[in-house]
């Protein structure tokens, strides 16, 4: 069922945005008033990273009139696969400084608002408010399900987008919808996963043309409820295989048992992050980087353990390590190659993975066990930073 506009026309628009957006305006669907109420439109999106880069840069170019950006991180070479706003001299620069310059060049119309803040439940609501619709980018659950509750919070619909590896997924959801087809992601996903049990796209990695794809499906969904054009994908799941190039819709229904979100709450809880167990064995058994290298040097006698998968093993790996991938630790198949006469330690790319396998291990009977807090990333960075990061 269509849905009415989002968005009130603007007064007018001037002979220079008659000329720039005269492909939309010769689209009857569109025209001179879905263009006008473009115009007045005003559009926070959710991170400038992977989905966010396509996202703004398409939304710059259709004449949305007002963009906001959230976004607290700064312009890393890694990002650039796939991150299409930045370049390589904006490398170290915050994202949100770079994608407001790279708007500007692309059109020079659109104003923008930059929320250089991470989003928390004690800011989220000042920061949505003015804005007509959200556009949500981000890759973990917690910021997914504050953006969720904040936007059902304040009535205001919002586009979601997801990618992963070579598998991308939108909808769009909107708790008061008119016509009794509100929904919301928690219709979706009514609880989040186990920890550990979803990698994030810095563990298992994403193709960068998949965020173009979905990227330019969220700003599709979001020019259509600006406009009140077309059929929106509220209520439907749209899934994206890149390697079958195969786009399947699921159809989402409005969960019975779900109940009412009446306040926000504290999220990294909510999703366990880490979990209980993995956070218990880390406390008094997490060694730096630094401590690490000076059991190597010393020549101390234990087994360095990289938890990681075989392709990261491949990219990067601190000298003498052996490698025994986090689920066979958890499903104890490996128990049986640990050595029980020497101590262990563990080590991940962050340390989040290696805290899960340590717990494992405690449970185990590995009691002197431990793990090297921020992983291979953080030894790079402190005692070899000739190493590749990733």
């Amino acid at each position: 069922m269509p849905l009415p506009p989002l968005v009130e026309p603007a007064a007018e628009l001037t002979k220079q945005e008659v000329e720039r957006y005269s492909r939309h305006l010769i689209i009857p669907d569109v025209g001179v008033d879905g263009q006008k109420r473009l115009k007045n439109a005003k559009v926070l999106v959710v991170g400038a990273g992977g989905l966010g880069s396509p996202a703004l840069l398409y939304l710059a170019a259709a004449g949305v009139g007002t963009l906001g950006i959230v976004e607290f991180d700064v312009v890393d070479e890694s990002n650039l696969q796939r991150q299409v706003i930045h370049g390589q001299s904006d490398v170290g620069r915050p994202k949100a400084e770079s994608a407001r310059d790279s708007i500007a060049e692309i059109n020079p119309f659109v104003k923008v608002n930059l929320h250089q803040l991470r989003l928390e439940a004690d800011n989220v609501l000042d920061v949505f408010r003015d804005y007509d619709l959200i556009l949500d980018g981000t890759d973990n659950f917690a910021t997914r399900y504050l953006v969720n509750d904040a936007a059902v919070l304040l009535g205001k619909p919002y586009v979601w987008g997801s990618i992963f590896r070579f598998e991308g997924q939108a909808s769009v959801f909107w708790d008061d919808a008119p016509n009794g087809q509100g929904l919301n992601y928690r219709d979706l996903y009514p609880e989040a996963p186990p920890p550990g049990m979803v990698p994030s796209c810095a563990e298992g990695g994403v193709l960068g043309v998949l965020c173009a794809s979905i990227g330019s499906i969220m700003v599709t969904e979001a020019i259509k409820l600006i406009t009140g054009i077309g059929e929106t994908l509220l209520g439907r799941l749209m899934v994206y295989d890149a390697l079958e190039m195969t786009y399947r819709t699921i159809k989402i229904r409005k969960d019975p048992e779900a109940k009412p979100i009446t306040e926000l709450i504290d999220y990294e809880a909510f999703c366990g992050v880490v979990s209980d167990d993995a956070r218990s064995a880390a406390a008094g058994h997490t060694i730096t980087p630094l401590e690490l290298k000076q059991k190597i040097d010393a020549g101390e006698d234990f087994l360095l353990v990289d938890v990681r998968e075989p392709h990261e093993y491949e990219i990067v790996k601190i000298p003498g390590s052996v490698l025994i991938p986090k689920d066979r630790i958890l499903s104890g198949e490996a128990f049986s190659e640990l050595p029980q006469d020497k101590p262990l330690v563990l080590h991940c790319k962050s340390g989040a993975r290696s805290a899960e396998a340590l717990a494992a291990l405690h449970q185990a009977g590995f009691s002197d066990a431990v793990h090297v807090g921020g992983g291979v990333l953080a030894w790079a960075r402190e005692v070899d930073p000739s190493l590749p990061t990733y």
